[in-house]
């Protein structure tokens, strides 16, 4: 797993990343009552917005953290968006996407990285 700046994830395999909103940024935004999905097919660009979430606090974007072309996302979402608040990390996944660059990869933080970084 990998990490942005803006406290998104990615788990990559066989150059398809997962991603979603770390635990962190879960507990800054509070309880999320909203996710605006992006759509398949889509080709985004690293650092771009991607994804909304809406919490009783705030609406805050979601940044692609690289390059490439939106496989799927995460329909429970649409129904349960708290799953963004009890498993960001696991099962409150935003897309998948396919990656264009694997080599942005490399500009990530590593978990121990991201978490030094904290307050």
């Amino acid at each position: 797993m990998k990490f942005t700046e803006s406290h998104e994830w990615i788990e990559v395999k066989d150059n398809i990343g997962t991603v979603g909103i770390s635990q962190h940024a879960q507990k800054e935004l509070g309880e999320i009552v909203y996710v605006e999905l992006p759509e398949e097919g889509k080709s985004v660009k690293a650092g771009k917005e991607v994804a909304v979430l809406e919490s009783t606090k705030a609406a805050a974007d979601v940044y692609s953290p690289v390059s490439g072309t939106i496989l799927s996302v995460n329909e429970n979402l649409t129904s349960t968006p708290d799953l963004v608040n009890i498993s960001p990390e696991k099962d409150g996944w935003i897309y998948t996407i396919k990656l264009s660059t694997p080599e942005e990869l490399e500009n990530l933080m590593t978990p121990e990285m991201y978490h030094s970084k904290l307050p």
